[in-house]
C-alpha cells in the first residue's frame, strides 16, 4: 500500500459500493477545503511508527464527516476512543518500529519537514487482494465554493 493517511477504516465490501454512496462520500469530504499540511514528528503506538500531519485538524474533520454520513462504519471498527490522524510508517513488529521510528527522526532532523498538499482523498479496496484506488475524490480549492 502506498504512503496515507487513513480517514476511514474499515469500510464496506467494494462490491457495495453504487453511485449513489460516492455521491454522499463527495459530499462529506467536498465540506473541507484542499489544505497544506507537514510532518514533521515522528509518532509511535505500540507496533507502529508513523509521521504526524500539522495541521492535522482538516484530516480529523473529514474523517468526522465520513462518520457522520456512514454512521455504521466507525474509525477502526470502533476499537479506540478517538482518531489520531497519522501517515504509517512501519506497523507489525515494536522492534521494527521502534527502529523506523528512529530513522525517520534522523531523516528528519538531517532534511527537515515534509511540506504536502491535500488536494483529494481516495477510496481504496483489497478485493482483489492488491489494494487499489476505487475512486478519487477532489477537495475545493480556496477559491472555490464549497461543496453541500
Amino acid at each position: 500500500m502506498p504512503a496515507h493517511i487513513t480517514l476511514l477504516f474499515p469500510f464496506m465490501d467494494p462490491r457495495q459500493i453504487t453511485p449513489e454512496l460516492l455521491a454522499r462520500a463527495g459530499a462529506a469530504l467536498g465540506k473541507v477545503r484542499a489544505f497544506a499540511f507537514r510532518l514533521r514528528r515522528v509518532g509511535r503506538f505500540s507496533a507502529t511508527a508513523y509521521l504526524q500531519p500539522e495541521p492535522a485538524d482538516s484530516f480529523a474533520e473529514m474523517t468526522a464527516a465520513l462518520v457522520r454520513a456512514f454512521p455504521l462504519f466507525p474509525p477502526y471498527g470502533g476499537e479506540h476512543a478517538g482518531v489520531i490522524p497519522h501517515l504509517t510508517v512501519a506497523h507489525g513488529d515494536a522492534s521494527e518500529a521502534q527502529a523506523a521510528a528512529a530513522a525517520l527522526e534522523a531523516r528528519l532532523e538531517a532534511s527537515g519537514p515534509v511540506q504536502a498538499q491535500c488536494n483529494s482523498a481516495a477510496l481504496i479496496g483489497n478485493a482483489s487482494g492488491r489494494w487499489e484506488e476505487i475512486h478519487r475524490f477532489t477537495l475545493p480549492l480556496d477559491d472555490a465554493p464549497a461543496r453541500r
